[in-house]
């Protein structure tokens, strides 16, 4: 079971005052740091601004993994107190504010703990950012080493309406956004015969079919012209594609680790029919829960959500405003368009995506995500 931490903050100018929160989250166990949030508020008391920063980092924290544990540590005594049952919630800004912190994750899955102003500071350097940036008359942008992730949903109380962003289409000019052009890789001879091949397995080439999708994906961006980057996987079946397409793009491709397929465990090489004979009880674990991991130790979705996310922040930090192709496999695309649709976990079992298919999200300024398209194979027929 994932395990993050949730460090959050919020400050006000003047109590009431400008207002801004802050809020990290990161993995327990190596802490590196996961996602950022940070907002300015317009107006507001310190205590409203420290509960929209635990809001956030909640939020972002339930994104990556929804049956994570999460242990918060914040420098309000209120909050900490309050969140934790052992202070009363008086005041009538604060319960509408502490009834949804509290809905987020399911009751014994998150924990308290304060601390002092000095061991959260990347929390208050965030909120403080948060609020220099209102001053300024401009929205907060998370730094390229550390973009912090889009919030799950748009679910928040009326009290907060004022801060949510408005959907994609409605709002003011948000300049160019930052597209990942999604491929899946083209055939190798385990796709043909539908085998589990993720990243654990015999990293297979691709087949004389597959080296003809990537051909056609080649000659179909480039009429496009719009592509100004090429990201890969590091497996071969990837690299082969991408390598293809950036010869005719006239681009170089750079190698991203955090592209890479499930590990599938002893399931690799295996059909689906193969491991439902074999591992029974274990392909009906995994077909129920994305937390569930294929046998012999591979990952489970929930593993690969998280290692996607945090892959996505970094590169729309590196490729900020450009079109970018990820060439790539089944479930990282997926799991990119769930993220952008807030979607729940289990509904990567509901997408289908052909070899050699086009997908693509647009993320924008203001945090949210445009799903463009999906499974476009029309440059493969004929």
């Amino acid at each position: 079971m994932a395990k993050f931490v949730v460090e959050a903050d919020g400050g006000s100018r003047g109590n009431p005052g400008p207002a801004g929160y802050g809020a990290v989250v990161i993995e327990a166990a190596t802490g590196q740091t996961l996602a950022e949030r940070a907002e300015y508020l317009g107006t507001a008391t310190n205590n409203v601004a420290e509960y929209k920063g635990l809001i956030a980092g909640l939020r972002a924290a339930r994104e990556l993994d929804p049956e994570a544990t999460v242990h918060v540590r914040m420098d309000s005594k209120l909050v900490v107190e309050q969140m934790s049952g052992r202070w009363k919630v008086k005041h009538p800004d604060m319960r509408p504010l502490a009834a949804e912190a509290q809905t987020i994750f399911p009751p014994g899955q998150v924990t308290y703990e304060w601390i002092p102003r000095s061991r959260n500071k990347q929390a208050d350097r965030l909120a403080n950012e948060a609020m220099d940036a209102g001053k300024a008359g401009r929205q907060w942008e998370p730094r390229p080493s550390a973009v912090g992730t889009p919030p799950l949903d748009g679910e928040r109380p009326a009290e907060a309406a004022a801060a949510v962003p408005p959907p994609v289409g409605w709002a003011a000019d948000l300049g160019t956004p930052t597209t990942f052009v999604l491929l899946r890789h083209g055939e190798t001879p385990l796709t043909a015969e539908k085998r589990f091949s993720g990243s654990g397995g015999g990293n297979p080439e691709l087949s004389e079919k597959g080296h003809w999708q990537a051909l056609r994906c080649a000659e179909a961006l480039a009429a496009r012209g719009s592509v100004q980057a090429v990201v890969s996987s590091p497996l071969t079946r990837c690299r082969q594609t991408a390598e293809t397409i950036a010869t005719r793009l006239g681009l170089d491709v750079r190698v991203e680790e955090g592209l890479r397929e499930t590990d599938f465990g002893a399931w690799e090489g295996l059909t689906f029919a193969e491991v439902k004979e074999r591992y029974p009880d274990d392909l009906d674990a995994w077909l129920a829960s994305t937390k569930a991991q294929p046998t012999g130790g591979g990952e489970s979705f929930a593993t690969v959500a998280r290692r996607v996310a945090v892959t996505r922040d970094r590169l729309i930090a590196r490729y900020a405003g450009r079109t970018v192709l990820l060439v790539t496999h089944v479930t990282p695309v997926k799991t990119l368009v769930r993220l952008a649709l807030g979607a729940p976990p289990e509904s990567v079992f509901r997408m289908e995506l052909s070899a050699g298919s086009l997908s693509a999200v647009a993320y924008y300024s203001d945090g949210n995500a445009s799903l463009r398209l999906l499974n476009d194979t029309a440059h493969l027929r004929g």
